[in-house]
């Protein structure tokens, strides 16, 4: 398969503070994939390195099957986590500028520009400045900036991070078309639920390195014999300390059960029997949070 996007051990480093520790990973076309992890991972250095703002101290960056070149960028929509806008500058200019970065022809920018604002309905502030808009209307051309030369990859770098409820609906509507239309998406986060209902490929990292990549549903499972859910009228207090369970967690569905690497259901149900009544102990695929907490602890 030829990627759109890779990369290939890439390291970088600040001293003696490691910040991405020889990273690879590959995006598929068409995919959404999650760069996924907390804060200090590793992930915008990442993706500074895809873009070309960091050079890597080793190792490679690939793009469409073949290294990077400064024309690929071209093709990429960037939405960085610390944005900005011209706020003196009117909604028109601003973007036109923008799309001219992109090597967008102005007839076809200046078109592209009216659809979009219509879309996102600020067609009527087109002529304004944009320090005159609200805080949520600049989110909204912040994304219009980002995807008006419709580009073949979008990378966003924690994109709901600050957003309103309208601009977190219209990021998720942007990514669910672009995904339509057979585009790639890359995008950061450590907001974990986001990213289950979004991504099909995701690449966990922590202290800079990959602890766990690959597509979403076979990771699942793949890693779903220890997660099981138990059904009982008790609290979780009941069945502290039972050996061989590794997190036991409250939810409105019953309790849900992660196993230790190794652990007998069977032994496990046995003991959790003993505690107080169980009506009822079934597998089932672990969440996301679940798969980052083990990736991390089988890392270390």
């Amino acid at each position: 398969m030829i990627y759109n996007l890779e990369l290939r051990e890439v390291r970088k480093v600040y001293g003696d503070f490691v910040a991405v520790d020889d990273v690879s990973l590959a995006v598929p076309p068409g995919a959404v994939f999650g760069l996924l992890g907390q804060n200090g991972a590793g992930k915008t250095t990442s993706i500074r390195m895809i873009m070309d703002i960091l050079a890597p101290d080793r190792g490679e960056v690939w793009m469409f099957g073949r290294r990077r070149e400064s024309k690929d960028l071209r093709r990429v929509g960037y939405l960085p986590e610390e944005r900005g806008l011209y706020r003196k500058m009117t909604v028109t200019d601003h973007l036109l500028f923008f799309a001219e970065l992109h090597g967008l022809p102005r007839s076809l920018a200046q078109a592209s520009i009216a659809g979009w604002l219509e879309r996102v309905d600020l067609a009527r502030w087109a002529k304004s400045r944009v320090e005159a808009l609200s805080k949520g209307m600049q989110q909204k051309i912040q994304l219009v900036a980002t995807i008006l030369h419709d580009p073949d990859i979008l990378i966003l770098d924690e994109p709901f991070s600050g957003l309103d409820p309208i601009a977190q609906g219209l990021f998720k509507e942007m990514i669910a078309d672009f995904r339509g239309r057979g585009k790639t998406i890359l995008f950061s986060t450590h907001v974990l639920e986001q990213a289950e209902k979004l991504c099909d490929h995701i690449s966990l990292i922590a202290h800079g390195r990959v602890v766990l990549s690959g597509e979403l549903a076979a990771l699942k499972r793949e890693r779903g014999g220890n997660v099981f859910r138990l059904e009982t009228r008790s609290a979780g207090s009941a069945f502290d300390g039972v050996p061989g369970v590794l997190q036991l967690l409250e939810q409105t569905a019953g309790l849900r059960v992660v196993l230790e690497p190794g652990a007998d259901p069977a032994a496990v149900l046995r003991e959790l029997v003993r505690r107080a009544p169980v009506t009822g102990f079934r597998s089932e695929e672990p969440d996301l949070e679940t798969l980052f907490l083990q990736a991390v602890r089988d890392a270390n």
